[in-house]
């Protein structure tokens, strides 16, 4: 007796389970475009934050580099109107001295000028390097000369030959010193 192709149950059952991996596939590619698109949509927020950040980033770098310069350019400035008035003391004191032979007049007003000179200098806040009878300190001191010598301790400095100043923590210029050595 033949059998009926129709009425096979391994093909239907086969076909049934054939359909019905068709749809779990269709349902898992489906998930699968759903989350690579949420994921895209994560990605490019990301992406487009990253952007702005760095742009942020760059504009907030210029705008602390052009503030920079204008505190150095108005620094400079600032110092530079305070010194006006010495360089005024200086054409008064040049045209002053044209017809005086006194010297004693000449000093007096040399020492005048030195005196604002320093003293406008102290207001912007420079300072002295403290250096003779000092401990050596090659932080603020750089010694050029060492003398061997009983009458001071070692690594004291017995003479300063340029002054030192510094601004604030920072030293601009070293005091050049004569440090005493042992015998």
């Amino acid at each position: 007796m033949g059998k009926n192709p129709f009425k096979n149950p391994e093909s239907i059952e086969d076909a049934a389970n054939k359909e019905e991996k068709e749809i779990v596939e269709e349902e898992t590619l489906s998930e699968n475009k759903e989350e690579s698109n949420e994921l895209q949509e994560k990605y490019d927020n990301l992406n487009q934050q990253y952007i702005r950040l760095a742009a942020d980033f760059d504009n907030y770098r210029k705008r602390q580099e052009h503030e920079r310069e204008e505190l150095l350019k108005y620094g400079t400035e600032n110092a530079l109107k305070k010194l006006l008035d010495v360089l005024d003391n200086f054409e008064r004191g040049k045209k002053a001295l044209e017809n005086i032979d006194d010297c004693a007049k000449v000093k007096e007003s040399f020492d005048l000028v030195h005196k604002q000179v320093v003293e406008t200098l102290k207001k912007m806040g420079l300072e002295e390097i403290d250096t003779v009878d000092k401990e050596f300190d090659p932080n603020f001191h750089e010694a050029v000369m060492q003398t061997p010598t009983s009458e001071k301790p070692e690594h004291t400095i017995i003479n300063e030959l340029q002054k030192g100043y510094k601004y604030g923590d920072k030293v601009l210029r070293a005091a050049l010193v004569n440090v005493a050595t042992a015998e």
